[in-house]
């Protein structure tokens, strides 16, 4: 077989960018390429190594002998070793030999630029290029509207590997499967938005996807890229946004992955202390490295770009955020001005998102960040770090608190509930009950509801009632939307045959209709980012454990009026201050029958009297459900 020829990619321009931090599309230029050099087919390959002093491309092309494809290091001292070997071409499998200048240490490495993997536990990286033809144009055309931060946005995450199995023959349901059935289901339960586990290349599977190996692939579990891509477009041909769980704060230690890659701490931060996480026995970027920032930049861009993706979630941002985070005293070194941020993370997140909002205005980055620490989703040109919207973790923790309390002893911890709205609008809030409430022995979204079974449905209902018309937008893990009984299991297909019993089905009519009533309702969602959005109406009957708000479209006609019952006892009679006179007309219930509720107690259209009660001039009684939420709407008069 020839040797490799001399071929390169890389511009000057693109040199300089690279070195400098700012090429975002490093993909168009590294890992392998299929091209037609002097009229001879193969392929182009490039990697960054700058420790080595020798790269050779082993490969089921050369029976995996070192030095038979050497590559060309550049004369730029960029670190980039290149060539292009003929007659090598799709499907062709591939590693890296790479012998370090660091004691002649020698390391096979996955091509970290790679299109497509091996099926783990092989490890191989895999020549691949497709030409899929997309044929969602309407969708990308309109998703600026879809994605903006005044539209519903009701997320439904997905652990591809457990959503459905095909219990028969043990396997994964495909890309192509999940086209049709996981689409289906998504469109007929109202969701605007899928969110996705980490569906990059990934080793272990107890790891859910977050430690990644291949972060340019879509992980080969499930079928090839072009039925990833399938997935994508049959999302988008219905009307449904995609994001994609993005994990740029760790990468495991895998022989064959990003550590140590060419004989040296390349990828990671060469200081244990901050290249090291001690929580996940994982290594941690450098990103105070120019050509790491633009690595992970143009890892981001890739998914934006080539699959379609709406948006990205970035997980453990606090992790990234802080130098002690996980330390002891000692363990770790405060930055310059003697504080405990890591300068170099912020720096990276927000040139990330100002490069992901500069070349897809249309998409979202949402952070995943635990912590107070401030305007994490405000523009960077006011400071912030530039994300679309954070994760309302205080609102999670504080909620779950509180419904896991017996309802006779809720009285005493209204303020769980109400303190959410002291802060609710400092950021652009999602709400996410996610994968990380049901595992680990925190049990299932249902387990955690007090009393018996119709006390823990009605419970359940209450809660997404609650949430969905709390300001911000929504999250919801697979299972969690028909009352799934048992912990979450990523071995295992999610407990289908329970949506037969009324309870399960119930709760999963409930939410398809809370999807539809999001959406239906401007107030529920065109100010859901601004205290403008909301007003309490009375937030002090504790001793009853009755909330009342309201929420504000940009019309006052859209007003809704929302009452909540957190106990088992029918409030019936129950008066309502009212911002102006007018007829009530029930909108929304939470305790109907078709949602296995009790259906006993329906409020007909009811006239304001004009009494003043709770501060407001009218009022007007209403009747709040055992453990319910109601809505109403004033009836406009017809013409």
């Amino acid at each position: 077989m020839a040797k490799v020829i001399a071929h390169s990619l890389f511009s000057d321009f693109d040199i300089n960018l690279f070195k400098s931090g700012k090429h975002y599309r490093l993909y168009e230029k590294f890992g392998s390429h299929i091209t037609t050099l002097d009229g001879v087919e193969g392929t182009y390959f490039a990697v960054w190594a700058p420790s080595a002093k020798a790269v050779s491309v082993i490969g089921d092309f050369n029976y995996w002998m070192e030095g038979e494809h050497q590559l060309n290091v550049r004369w730029d001292e960029s670190g980039i070793w290149e060539g292009f070997i003929p007659n090598v071409g799709k499907g062709s499998t591939y590693k890296y030999k790479i012998q370090s200048n660091n004691n002649d240490i020698k390391t096979e490495k996955a091509d970290p630029y790679a299109r497509r993997c091996e099926h783990p536990p092989k490890t191989a990286s895999v020549v691949w290029e497709d030409n899929y033809s997309w044929k969602d144009t309407k969708w990308m055309k309109k998703r600026k509207k879809n994605n903006a931060l005044d539209a519903p946005y009701s997320v439904y995450e997905v652990h591809l590997g457990s959503w459905k199995r095909k219990i028969e023959e043990n396997r994964f349901l495909s890309y192509t499967e999940l086209s049709e059935e996981l689409v289906t289901y998504v469109k007929d339960m109202n969701f605007t938005h899928v969110e996705l586990m980490p569906v990059m290349e990934y080793p272990y599977d107890p790891s859910w996807g977050y430690q990644l190996t291949g972060y340019f692939a879509p992980t080969s579990r499930f079928g090839y890229p072009e039925e990833f891509k399938l997935l994508v477009d049959k999302l988008h041909q219905n009307n449904i946004g995609i994001i994609l769980d993005w994990v740029p704060s760790h990468f495991p230690e895998d022989a064959h992955g990003l550590g140590f890659f060419d004989g040296t701490c390349l990828y990671e931060h060469p200081d244990k202390r901050k290249g090291y996480h001690p929580d996940w026995k994982s290594l941690i970027f450098n990103y105070g490295r120019n050509e790491i920032k633009s690595f992970l930049i143009s890892n981001a861009i890739f998914w934006l770009d080539q699959y379609h993706a709406d948006g990205l979630r970035v997980d453990a941002v606090a992790s990234m955020l802080f130098l002690d985070y996980s330390r002891d005293e000692g363990e770790w070194e405060p930055n310059i001005y003697g504080g405990r941020e890591n300068l170099d993370a912020i720096a990276f997140m927000k040139e990330l998102n100002e490069e992901v909002y500069k070349s897809f205005p249309d998409v979202q980055t949402i952070a995943e960040e635990s912590t107070s620490f401030p305007m994490v989703s405000k523009p960077t040109f006011l400071g912030g770090l530039g994300f679309g919207m954070k994760w309302m973790m205080g609102w999670m923790h504080d909620t779950l608190q509180y419904f896991a309390k017996e309802p006779v002893y809720r009285k005493h911890h209204q303020n769980d509930l109400t303190f959410s709205m002291t802060y609710a609008f400092t950021e652009n809030f999602m709400l996410p009950l996610s994968h990380d409430e049901v595992v680990y022995g925190k049990s299932s979204m249902l387990r955690k509801m007090p009393g018996d079974e119709w006390q823990s449905f009605a419970n359940l209902r209450l809660l997404y009632s609650y949430m969905f018309t709390h300001p911000g937008t929504k999250l919801l893990f697979q299972g969690a939307e028909f009352g799934q009984s048992e912990e979450w299991n990523f071995q295992e297909s999610l407990d289908w045959h329970l949506t037969q019993y009324n309870v399960h089905k119930g709760v999963q009519k409930l939410i398809k209709d809370l999807n539809a009533f999001y959406k239906k309702e401007p107030a529920l969602h065109q100010k859901q980012f601004s205290a403008e959005g909301f007003e309490w109406i009375d937030y002090t009957d504790a001793e009853n454990s009755v909330l009342v708000y309201i929420r504000h479209g940009n019309e006052a006609s859209d007003d809704i009026i929302i009452a909540s019952n957190m106990t088992p006892i029918p409030r019936e009679q129950y008066r309502i201050g009212l911002p102006k006179m007018g007829k009530l007309k029930e909108i929304f219930n939470s305790d109907l029958k078709k949602y296995s509720g009790t259906g006993d107690f329906k409020n007909k259209i009811m006239t304001s009297e004009k009494k003043e009660w709770q501060f407001r001039a009218h009022s007007v009684e209403i009747t709040i459900p055992p453990l319910g939420m109601v809505a109403f709407k004033y009836q406009i008069p017809k013409k």
